[in-house]
């Protein structure tokens, strides 16, 4: 239902998301983010984990972001949490469409991983990761970028081990001790210039944000079954409504001459909720006005005009983060966890589901 959902869609919604970017989008089929992520760990308070001392995770998620429409492409639940990130990845691929550029982290950013792209007529973007090795051929370029100096080698990368050594690009930013490395299988400077590739990699956090939605704003940071099946289910119907309301947030900011991105997922998903629950309830009462008055020619309230329909722009404004962050309370105890679907009595469930 999800994946359905999803591809309707992708076929109605225009790209109005990331629009600083927008020129390389036309030269891909699409532009994905790739991000894998955890599952908060479920209270004791659930009778089948009263004897469990570990901490017991329900499952793990893979999401595919659509850097241009602002939507969850695609939404992997594991029940398994310790299923490797990168394999899940890999079967992720299978379902992208061609000349598609995917960006992800450094967890990506391996030999391996460049050489299953080509296979599916598929980019990438990645962060370098140093455990990578790298043997320069020819620099490209080398000029002064945004107040650094910034390089576009051709390299080879890997050292044959595990995959064949990948010919890749190497983009280097520094300035001072900062310094940014990105590697990509896009040689072609028409398609991604060095400059381009710097500024659309940090557009990859728009799924680290993602993940923050589905967790914070959808609650999936709390699970109200017992058993992965339902779990997973609690999952999908989180993504079917962050697409909902990812593409009436680019309704309303286009409404207002916003850029999507300058509304607050948090302070719109309640204005939306209510909005529509109360949208629901009075056209249940409109009909029934016109079933009990079938002769009669009714003028009904203009309901766009109450002060439900409505809501000022600035409330929904984005606030930028200040100077000082939280940071989280580590547990030690999150160190021995163990996966729902393997918690004594949990297979029994997933049977019964």
């Amino acid at each position: 239902m999800f994946g359905r959902f999803t591809a309707r869609l992708v076929e109605a919604v225009p790209p109005r998301y990331a629009a600083g970017v927008a020129l390389v989008p036309a030269r891909f089929t699409d532009i994905l983010l790739l991000d894998g992520s955890r599952l908060a760990a479920i209270a004791h308070r659930l009778k089948l984990l009263w004897r469990e001392r570990a901490v017991v995770l329900p499952g793990c998620l893979l999401g595919v972001y659509n850097l241009g429409r602002g939507l969850c492409r695609q939404l992997h639940f594991s029940a398994d949490v310790a299923a490797g990130e990168m394999t899940r990845a890999k079967g992720v691929l299978r379902a992208v469409a061609h000349d598609t550029l995917l960006i992800g982290d450094p967890l990506y950013c391996t030999a391996d991983c460049f050489d299953a792209l080509p296979t599916q007529g598929c980019w990438g973007l990645f962060r370098r990761t140093r455990q990578l090795s790298l043997h320069k051929l020819q620099r490209l370029s080398k000029h002064r970028h945004g107040g650094g100096c910034l390089e576009d080698w051709l390299v080879r990368a890997g050292s044959g081990v595990s995959s064949p050594p990948q010919l890749v690009g190497y983009i280097r930013w520094r300035q001072g001790g900062t310094r940014y490395e990105l590697l990509t299988n896009v040689l072609a400077p028409a398609r991604l210039a060095a400059a381009e590739a710097w500024a659309l990699y940090p557009y990859r956090w728009r799924i680290e944000r993602m993940d923050f939605d589905l967790k914070e704003v959808l609650t999936l940071s709390r699970i109200y079954a017992g058993n992965p099946n339902a779990v997973a289910m609690q999952v999908y119907a989180a993504g079917i409504v962050y697409n909902a309301l990812r593409v009436a947030q680019g309704d309303v900011a286009e409404a207002a001459g916003l850029e999507p991105e300058a509304i607050s997922p948090a302070k719109f998903s309640p204005k939306m909720a209510a909005a529509c629950q109360s949208y629901v309830v009075t056209q249940q009462w409109e009909r029934q006005v016109r079933h009990l008055n079938p002769h009669r020619r009714l003028r009904m309230i203009d309901w766009r005009t109450e002060r439900w329909a409505s809501v000022a722009v600035p409330v929904l404004h984005i606030e930028c983060r200040s100077g000082a962050h939280r940071r989280r309370r580590y547990c030690p105890a999150r160190r021995h966890w163990k996966s729902l679907a393997h918690v004594r009595g949990g297979r029994k469930l997933t049977k019964l589901s």
